[in-house]
């Protein structure tokens, strides 16, 4: 490919990291508006999903036209759809943390509810997936990237976990029902966002090796290789390439 394609690569590498970046600091600033009960951070997290969606259309477009103008093949076209895929999962993800951020100011209009610990551990949890794999994604390390796959089974668990913990609260203080099922839901939104962590993983496996890998036995390859080969590596937060 000539040196015009290459140089768009690196720029859609660029603006792609750039989104994950933003999309982690939803994540995070989202389950901290809600644990800490920020009407302000909430609604901050609220209005930048605006820039996540014209980022998001932008990626698009600039993929059609690298499509259009280089009609790449091979690992190259792998890239590029590779690319795109991303780029509507990382959309999806900041939608998800958006609605805990709105799940957040609802709380943060009334008195103070107990949150189990355990939904922080969830969300750094996911956090740690999303980073991993878009780590995966610039090194091309499809070791990693399953890894990541294999991690989604943690933060199932977990929700798996808060759903009676959350019940028995209810139990306790009916009169907070409503509150409480603002915790079930963001523990399910974080549940979805490590899907999509997931699908980015995947995705980085085909890019790679050309291999669908859609619809695996994740638990059967953990059985397989071994739980502690599977650990996730601890990355720093993601940080935007400068341009």
């Amino acid at each position: 490919m000539n040196r015009h394609f290459l140089d768009s690569v690196e720029e859609l590498k660029k603006e792609l990291l750039t989104m994950a970046a933003m999309v982690e600091g939803l994540i995070t600033r989202s389950v901290d508006a809600l644990a800490a009960r920020r009407d302000r951070e909430a609604k901050v997290v609220i209005e930048e999903d605006d820039i996540i969606d014209r980022l998001e259309i932008k990626i698009e477009e600039e993929c059609l036209k690298i499509l259009a103008l280089y009609q790449p093949v091979a690992e190259h076209l792998r890239f590029v759809t590779t690319v795109m895929k991303i780029n509507n999962d990382l959309e999806r993800i900041g939608d998800l943390a958006v609605n805990i951020a709105r799940r957040a100011k609802r709380l943060a209009k009334h008195p103070p509810i107990e949150i189990p610990e355990r939904l922080q551990t969830m969300a750094d949890s996911t956090v740690k997936m999303l980073r991993n794999s878009l780590n995966a994604f610039m090194e091309r390390d499809t070791i990693l990237a399953k890894k990541v796959c294999l991690a989604d089974d943690e933060i199932d668990r977990y929700h798996a976990e808060l759903i009676p913990m959350i019940s028995e609260s209810m139990r306790r203080d009916p009169e907070k029902i409503d509150l409480f099922i603002h915790l079930l839901w963001s523990s399910r939104n974080l549940e979805r966002i490590a899907d999509h962590v997931t699908n980015i993983a995947e995705d980085v496996v085909y890019m790679v090796d050309g291999d669908i890998i859609r619809h695996t036995d994740w638990e059967f390859a953990e059985e397989k290789v071994g739980k502690k080969s599977t650990e996730l590596p601890e990355p720093p937060p993601l940080v935007p390439i400068s341009h």
